[in-house]
């Protein structure tokens, strides 16, 4: 196995130099640094992850709490470009994550097991954040990031921009004439809300009413939920001329009833999506949806954290991503 000290020997520099520069340290020249960094590698040398952790009592390790009740995983495109961006920012840095929990133990405790497994950070992507042991372990001393999730309680967030998201889809529907617009809600959360009260006023700020029954209650990632939704809308005495769906795998649940009464979207009737997944862009007609920065998202969220393991004296950071509308062909222009 090659060591640090054969490094050393090769490059005639000190054991101490080696360390310094593959951890790429601004105490060592960027011309000393590419040299050893490259001898290391034509050497083959591969860091010994056990004795690193005892020398600095870090385990390189994020773990990532990730529950999906609609049990999709990463199939869900918008959290697998999340975890894909985190995942990058963390190698590069030389930290590796790991995912954590298990829904199907009701009595799982994430303070508990991130204390046992000594991670040296913790994204929590998606969960009930009002668990009690999810809020010991926001409150406690291990550095943690939540993702859409803010409290009273002072701690780091990244969050997309849903309140400009749900604004500029609301004004794109306005402006192609609709006034007969149904939402269709994800599962009570923040995002949730923020969203649902954007609508409302916007809707509000054009003078638009909206019948009670045109809100209906599904889940995000859903298109069983989405389908009996639709289905309803589509019953009422005046259906909606537009649905906006949770999210654009949620909006296929509605096509499919919608496609089943011969209604084709951006023809007959309009929808809207949300996340802005490969998959509905190459549909024809592509959803019109708002695509969340879910990339961006997860980059920034590795960077907070390991600039909370690394910083002694850190701030808590709350940042705000925002996205871009796509508009598609699903939102029909009315006189």
């Amino acid at each position: 196995m090659i060591t640090l000290k054969d490094i050393a020997k090769e490059c005639n520099v000190s054991f101490s130099t080696v360390s310094k520069a593959l951890q790429d340290s601004s105490e060592i020249s960027e011309e000393k640094k590419k040299l050893i960094q490259k001898k290391a590698e034509e050497m083959g040398y591969h860091p010994n992850i056990a004795a690193r952790t005892l020398r600095t009592n870090k385990t390189y390790d994020i773990g990532v709490i990730f529950e999906d009740k609609t049990g999709s995983g990463l199939q869900h495109q918008y959290f697998a470009k999340i975890i894909s961006g985190l995942q990058e920012v963390a190698l590069e840095n030389g930290y590796d994550i790991t995912f954590t929990g298990n829904v199907l133990y009701k009595n799982f405790d994430y303070y508990r097991h991130a204390v046992g497994r000594n991670f040296d950070a913790v994204a929590i992507l998606s969960t009930d954040f009002n668990r009690e042991d999810i809020q010991k372990l926001i409150k406690s001393s291990i550095p943690t990031v939540t993702l859409d999730y803010t409290s009273d309680y002072s701690h780091s967030c990244v969050m997309s921009d849903n309140k400009q998201g749900m604004k500029e889809l609301t004004e794109y529907v306005i402006s192609m004439g609709h006034k007969k617009i149904a939402l269709i809600c994800g599962e009570d959360t923040l995002v949730t809300e923020m969203r649902k009260t954007v609508f409302l006023e916007t809707l509000k700020n054009h003078n638009i009413p909206i019948p009670e029954n045109y809100i209906l209650q599904g889940l995000y990632h859903d298109p069983i939920t989405s389908s009996q939704a639709t289905a309803d809308l589509l019953s009422l005495p005046e259906p909606p001329t537009c649905i906006f769906f949770p999210d654009d795998f949620s909006a296929l649940g509605g096509i499919r009833v919608l496609n089943s009464q011969h209604l084709v979207p951006g023809k007959d009737i309009s929808i809207v999506g949300y996340d802005g997944i490969l998959l509905t862009s190459t549909m024809i007609p592509p959803l019109t949806t708002y695509e969340q920065n879910g990339e961006k998202i997860g980059q920034e969220i590795a960077r907070v954290l390991i600039n909370q393991i690394q910083s002694k004296d850190y701030k808590t950071s709350q940042l705000l991503i925002s996205g871009r509308l796509l508009k598609g062909s699903t939102v029909v222009k009315l006189n």
